[in-house]
């Protein structure tokens, strides 16, 4: 017994030890497997992360005015909005505007206050003008005498709501709302009331473009599913061949083959199907039959891969109970492939959700869809807050549609296997 006693500290100790030596390997493990990853991380924080959030941040941060025009931003901070605001305003408003003129500079205020009320970049830069070298008074009466906006309180309710540093402005726009002179949100007029639509627009045509895929994508991922293996391989590199051409050229093509006189209205018109040709470019199908072709792919893999691991055992035995064959795929091969229709209309969906090249050669003026807006705002205008806000829409709109579709199916089926 003296020595069992003797013996259980002993063991106690060097189970210690080891559990400590055990924890101490794991944690050199985890350390060692975080430098292998840090690199990507870097990589990814460098190259996606830190621009993509930098281009979003565009949306809130407005500081170009403030930095710009000074003395009457923190002035109009003290502003209560009801009436004209004080003399003081006045005159640092006039102030900043020799100051932003011989900087060079007043055109970029100017242009972030054109985009809250139209005119205004003309009122900013012809009031700098007037005033360079001249002697003023009185700042109310020079502005005013200048032009009678200066006397409105929506004018001087624009530079407070343009003070930043960050501002709301620029996501209510995104979603056809405004702040109206006493400060309180209104909806925008109905001739500038557009991103609703053009949101509306774009998940419709990014909808009835996943329904097509599914409903084409289908039965030839079924077809490509039932060959022996060689075939099989043969069909999937039919499938994969598109990949390999430019996705302008693939849009271009369709432009030829659906114009007045392309192909297809010819082949139509020699058949005696039509006695005239088809309107079938830039217009709604045009989108339709154009992204179909190209997003077909991305539905047809993930079923393709889902049905090929299902075992005909199965309907083999459906069949041999007495099932006839539309209730055995109804009751027995459809279910098994949601995996694979969940995984090809989330991947369809979400692609489509950010087109612009194909509607924007293909379709109309009411066919493009939000990333034509985008890419509008960014490159045409410069107006980069609006494009930044119109991609958190986008993003918030996606983001939304993934929770919905995890909180009713699950993300856990979408695991392919």
């Amino acid at each position: 017994m003296a020595t069992v006693a003797a013996t259980l500290p002993r063991e106690r100790h060097a189970g210690a030890g080891l559990r400590r030596a055990l924890r101490r390997s794991r944690r050199h493990e985890q350390w060692r497997a975080a430098l292998l990853v840090l690199p990507l991380l870097l990589f990814l924080l460098a190259t996606f992360i830190v621009p993509i959030g930098s281009m979003l941040g565009r949306a809130v941060f407005d500081s170009d005015v403030a930095h710009i025009l000074p003395r009457v931003s923190a002035e109009l901070r003290r502003w209560d909005g009801r009436d004209l605001p004080a003399d003081t305003a006045y005159a640092a408003m006039v102030a900043d505007l020799r100051a932003a003129r011989e900087a060079g500079t007043l055109a970029s205020a100017a242009t972030r206050l054109n985009y809250d009320i139209a005119g205004f970049r003309t009122l900013l830069i012809t009031s700098g003008r007037r005033l360079a070298g001249e002697t003023v008074d009185s700042p109310r009466r020079a502005l005013l005498d200048i032009d009678p906006k200066w006397g409105e309180r929506a004018t001087w309710a624009a530079i407070r709501r343009a003070g930043g540093p960050v501002t709301d402005f620029y996501l209510l726009a995104a979603v056809d709302l405004r702040r109206d002179g006493a400060n309180a949100i209104a909806p925008a007029p109905a001739n500038e009331s557009v991103f609703r639509n053009v949101l509306g627009r774009t998940l419709w045509i990014s909808g009835v473009v996943t329904l097509a895929c599914l409903l084409l994508g289908y039965p030839v991922a079924l077809f490509i599913a039932r060959q022996p293996p060689q075939r099989a391989a043969l069909f999937l590199f039919l499938v994969l061949l598109p990949f390999w051409t430019s996705l302008l050229v693939r849009t271009v093509a369709w432009v030829v083959l659906l114009q007045r006189e392309g192909i297809l209205n010819n082949l139509l018109l020699s058949l005696g199907v039509v006695h005239e040709p088809l309107r079938m470019i830039f217009n709604r199908f045009a989108v339709y039959v154009a992204m179909v072709h190209v997003l077909l792919p991305f539905m047809v893999l993930p079923l393709f891969a889902v049905m090929k691991g299902i075992s005909p055992t199965y309907e083999r035995a459906a069949a041999s109970l007495g099932a006839p064959p539309f209730t055995t795929f109804r009751r027995v091969f459809l279910p098994q492939t949601l995996p694979g229709i969940g995984a090809g209309c989330l991947m369809v969906f979400i692609q489509a959700l950010g087109y612009y090249i194909t509607p924007a050669l293909v379709g109309g003026a009411d066919d493009q869809m939000i990333s034509y807006f985008i890419a509008f705002y960014a490159s045409r205008t410069v107006n980069w807050g609006m494009a930044a806000a119109l991609s958190i829409m986008l993003l918030a709109a996606t983001l939304a549609l993934y929770t919905v579709y995890n909180r009713m199916v699950g993300l856990d089926k979408l695991r392919v296997t």
